[in-house]
């Protein structure tokens, strides 16, 4: 064989490399450290250190944690290990960069680092575009707080609050874009978020047009739409804005309307929104209203506590009635005059019934329906608890319970149990609440009723401007007083209370002209089984109308003392919303040099005079009423001495004719409450009142004292005791709308809109809006009814619980005075001033 010398060559080539890896192989290998991975194939390793860098406000082992690696682990790298910890601290939404290495490698050992960067701070927000006032007001809807690390999510909801925040406000086309720059006076990655805002024109309504609509017109459409308004200059409680979420809304209630009046398959088919100019838009809609439905065949399933006929007469729907189904919604359930079927039921027990109405056929125009009742059995009261009472007596409470123990179940029970205590005038009315605890299993059910207590005493710091003079009251009323404890040491916190009595004691004054002094004591449940009621009262007056010294003797004197005693009775018949009153009153008048008021200057009367009281009052509580109505017919009356006293009046002086007065006097009164809003704050208020001063006896004369005097703030207070009764008739000066010795017919007709800024029993504010007329005659017959003087304005009362109720009034008079009254309370029609008092207006006819 012939061998080349290359050959030869490469074979010794091999030859040596072969020794050189024999020799190798047969030396000791020793691996210092490696840092590399093969990251082709997978090796499993035990992590033997990890640290944490990046990390400044986050605590180093809680990020550990959230990434779930610790040493002594085993996990495979490359693997999925390392590929879940990067994804669970990427979920926890606080770094914008996320890294896990191997910082060495000795063995089957690997050291791990996780490096984070955090996200942003927040160290405050600023506003382009904005005036200050405007950003507070948006800048109180962002819940943000300096700290809190700046994510992309919270950028849009700041966004999405301010863009919102001027939608609302009738900038619909308004642009946000928030914008991040960095603090640079502190390396801390603190950011300050500026809100970049355009708000554009405030986009109202121009006009909203309808076509396909023939049940109602174009302005009744447009009036069922509360929320979207066109602009109008004379709607100033409302302006003109467009809101998308609003304007849905106010689609549906024409559907619902449409629906109401049978049209059942009302539509609106289409709607178009553009733009009239810059500021305003147009809005069309295009209404289908489809074929009007009937009611045709109802029938009943299920009923055997009550007939047929009997729920027929209840739902009050016939055979081809339009179809209604709010109406026959509200005839099934809870309707607000309680003619339905479910309070039909549950009035008499029935508290697990139900009711489910059911369209068993539609043919043509036309629907049949079934109703199907479950009545169940009835319940019977087994426990009436009573929570949040800590200073009124449960047995105060427990009184006024319709509801006992023993008793059927009745919603009708429960709704009257709460006007009762309402009427209380010691609890919160907005916080009351009652839970039924129904056990269907025993048939029972549990009453829970949990009231709030409310202040109800009374520091009486009363006072108003009337006749030149500033008259002012100080005293003292104790609305929760308890006799029963007046002897218990403990119960003295600072008086006894808890029982529901009223206690009062009060002093007025003007100084010289007028001084008063009056104690009162009530218990409403004498005997504490029956709501009868006891009141005791006694008074003493002083009054002048000149400056003389009261030592001198010729000082103008009017003293009057008196005291009555008065017992009011709750009726069943014609209903339990009736009371009668009956009181004997009487009163010494003392005359001296007391000029130009009465028919005698000097001598005295005695007053003994016994009314009589029945009124029905409906009102749902004291404070704000929103529903109900309060109707009252009293007559006061004295003996009728010249009938059996055989004195020849025309021969007698005025002092001698009137030294035991005799009178007949007449007041009839209405006060109705209605809310005129869904949430029931609006509310509106129509009183009306008549009174007649009668004599049992012409040759007697009209009765000095006990006159109508008209006009002003109707300073109650000192009037029953001054011997007048003094009626408000706001945009007059006080009295000026009857002479100066009073009247003995009056009218009076008032109309009040009420709106509440706060209904807050230590703080209770409504505004109101008032229109009033009113006169008072001389003589019966030129009594006339629509013979009055009219008035307009605006007021504000407020209701503190030490003080009582504040008055603020502004009115406007428009009928000028006659006779000696011409000019001396309304200078020209239009004229307006101001009424203010502090404490319960009284005087109100």
């Amino acid at each position: 064989m012939k061998i080349t010398i290359n050959k030869l060559k490469h074979f010794l080539s091999l030859i040596s490399c072969l020794v050189l890896l024999n020799l190798k192989a047969q030396q000791p290998v020793v691996v210092e450290e490696e840092n590399t991975i093969d990251y082709i194939s997978t090796r499993d390793y035990t992590i033997a250190g990890i640290t944490v860098t990046g990390a400044t406000y986050f605590n180093h082992d809680a990020i550990k944690l959230i990434a779930e690696l610790r040493e002594g682990q085993k996990i495979k790298v490359p693997g999925e290990d390392i590929s879940k910890a990067i994804r669970k601290l990427w979920d926890q939404k606080l770094f914008s960069d996320v890294a896990i290495d191997a910082t060495k490698i000795i063995g089957d050992n690997i050291f791990l680092d996780i490096k984070v960067k955090e996200r942003p701070r927040l160290l405050g927000l600023k506003s382009r575009g904005l005036r200050k006032k405007e950003f507070e007001k948006a800048k109180e809807k962002i819940d943000q707080f300096k700290g809190k690390i700046v994510t992309e999510n919270m950028i849009r909801n700041i966004e999405n609050i301010v863009r919102g925040h001027f939608i609302e406000k009738g900038y619909m086309r308004c642009k946000v874009k928030v914008t991040q720059e960095l603090d640079t006076l502190k390396s801390n990655n603190m950011v300050v978020l500026v809100i970049h805002t355009t708000k554009g024109p405030k986009i109202k309504i121009n006009n909203i047009t309808f076509s396909g609509n023939q049940t109602f017109s174009d302005r009744k459409l447009r009036r069922l739409m509360k929320e979207t308004k066109r602009k109008n200059f004379f709607r100033f409680w409302k302006t003109s804005k467009y809101l998308e979420s609003n304007y849905q809304k106010d689609k549906q209630k024409i559907i619902d309307k449409l629906n109401d009046k049978g049209l059942r398959d009302a539509t609106i088919t289409s709607d178009s929104i553009w733009a009239h100019d810059s500021s305003t838009i147009n809005i069309h809609l295009n209404i289908s209203e489809g074929r009007t439905y009937y009611f045709r065949n109802i029938t009943w399933i299920g009923n055997t506590v009550y007939r047929t006929g009997q729920l027929d007469s209840v739902l009050n729907i016939k055979r081809g009635d339009v179809y209604d189904q709010s109406l026959l919604d509200a005839r099934l359930n809870m309707s607000q005059n309680g003619m339905d079927i479910t309070s039909l039921y549950m009035d008499n027990g029935y508290l697990f019934f139900s009711i489910d109405p059911v369209e068993v056929r539609v043919e043509g125009d036309s629907i049949d329906f079934e109703i199907r009742i479950v009545e169940g059995k009835q319940a019977r009261i087994k426990n009436v608890i009573i929570k949040g009472n800590t200073k009124t007596s449960d047995h105060v409470i427990r009184r006024e319970i319709r509801t006992r123990p023993g008793d059927l179940f009745s919603r009708g029970d429960i709704i009257r149990t709460q006007r009762e205590l309402m009427q209380l005038n010691l609890f919160n009315p907005e916080k009351m609440q009652v839970n039924p605890m129904p056990n269907p299993y025993e048939g029972t059910v549990d009453i829970e009723y949990i009231v709030e207590e409310k202040p109800s005493d009374q520091l009486q710091l009363s006072g108003g401007w009337g006749a030149g003079r500033l008259i002012g009251t100080l005293g003292v009323m104790f609305n929760n007083f308890s006799t029963n404890k007046f002897f218990k040491k403990e119960a003295w916190q600072p008086l006894p209370s808890g029982d529901g009595q009223t206690l009062s004691l009060q002093a007025q004054s003007t100084g010289q002209f007028y001084q008063g002094y009056n104690f009162s004591f009530t218990e409403p449940w004498l005997g504490g089984k029956k709501p009868n009621s006891l009141t005791f009262s006694v008074f003493h007056t002083f009054t002048s109308n000149d400056n003389l010294k009261r030592s001198d003797p010729n000082k103008s004197k009017l003293k009057i003392t008196g005291s009555s005693l008065g017992l009011g009775k709750r009726l069943k018949w014609p209903d339990d919303y009736f009371t009668t009153y009956k009181e004997v009153n009487y009163m010494y008048y003392d005359l001296a040099n007391y000029r130009g008021f009465f028919a005698f200057d000097n001598g005295f009367v005695n007053n003994i005079n016994f009314r009589f009281t029945i009124s029905r009052n409906s009102i749902d509580q004291p404070l704000y009423p929103r529903s109900g109505s309060s109707i009252t017919l009293s007559a006061r009356f004295t003996p009728p001495y010249s009938y059996f006293n055989n004195k020849n009046y025309s021969d007698l002086s005025a002092q001698e004719r009137f030294k035991f007065l005799e009178y007949n006097k007449w007041k009839f009164t209405t006060s109705h409450f209605m809310a005129l809003s869904k949430d029931k704050k609006l509310v509106l208020n129509a009183r009306t009142g008549f009174g007649l001063l009668l004599p049992w006896n012409k040759s007697v004369g009209d009765s000095p004292f006990e006159r109508f005097y008209l006009g002003g703030s109707g300073l109650t207070g000192f009037n029953m005791f001054f011997g007048r009764e003094i009626i408000a008739l706001r945009g007059y000066d006080d009295q000026t709308v009857s002479r100066n010795v009073g009247d003995i017919a009056i009218a009076k007709y008032t109309m009040e809109l009420r709106y509440p800024v706060s209904l807050n029993p230590n703080a209770t504010v409504f505004l109101l809006g008032f229109a009033e007329a009113g006169n008072t005659w001389a003589k019966i017959k030129d009594f006339n009814p629509f013979q009055v003087k009219r008035s307009a304005g605006l007021g504000v009362r407020i209701f503190l619980p030490m003080f009582g109720l504040l008055g603020l009034d502004y009115g406007w008079g428009f009928d000028p005075l006659e006779g000696d009254k011409a000019g001396a309370g309304l200078k020209k029609p239009g004229t307006g001033q101001f009424h203010f008092t502090i404490g319960m207006n009284l005087g109100e006819l």
